[in-house]
């Protein structure tokens, strides 16, 4: 199956404590599937990240799992990925997994899913690609990021501009439908990897 389209997610390796967490990322897997979608993710088997791979596999999605060798055992790297690379660095991780994405969106994670989701949106605002980012806040888990961020932006250390470049939602179907929406029409180039 040839994709119609990547979204990469970044998502916690574990489950955490509330039961939303696990069926926002079912959710967010079926709904790539069920599209004829690519799932591009850390390649882990354990936590969120197993879990939206599994949904994707089996609503019949594509599953692409990037992972460094350091974390092979400890994320149990998931072996039923249709292409799981082993890199040597986190930057080959996150770089690879820019590339071959065509949006992005995180969902519940601790300090890996955040340190993602900024990096991949400071990529953005500097201009290094134009590939639309999503932050899926389920059960209210980024509500304090997003009061932060809105704090940050009165103190001045951010702009409106920047927050703009952020779709936040709590609705899987509604907000992956807008960051497919948001794909640009033209052919997927490199961007990344020529400005990094």
């Amino acid at each position: 199956m040839t994709p119609e389209f990547s979204i990469c997610v970044y998502c916690g390796s574990r489950p955490g404590e509330r039961p939303e967490f696990t069926q926002a990322a079912q959710a967010v897997g079926q709904w790539i599937g069920q599209r004829r979608g690519q799932l591009v993710y850390g390649g882990g088997r354990t936590g969120l990240m197993g879990t939206v791979a599994e949904a994707t596999r089996q609503a019949g999605g594509r599953v692409v799992g990037i992972i460094p060798k350091a974390l092979v055992d400890k994320e149990l790297a998931n072996p039923l990925c249709d292409e799981l690379h082993v890199v040597d660095t986190m930057h080959e991780r996150k770089a690879m997994m820019g590339e071959r994405a065509d949006a992005f969106v995180a969902l519940a994670g601790g300090i890996g899913t955040f340190e993602e989701l900024f990096e991949i949106w400071t990529w953005r605002q500097l201009g290094y690609h134009d590939k639309p980012t999503g932050i899926l806040n389920t059960a209210g888990y980024y509500d304090g990021l997003l009061s932060f961020l809105a704090h940050s932006v009165r103190e001045g250390f951010m702009g409106e501009w920047q927050m703009s470049l952020i779709r936040t939602g709590t609705d899987v179907p509604e907000l992956l439908t807008a960051l497919r929406a948001e794909v640009p029409l033209h052919p997927r180039e490199d961007r990344l990897s020529e400005n990094l």
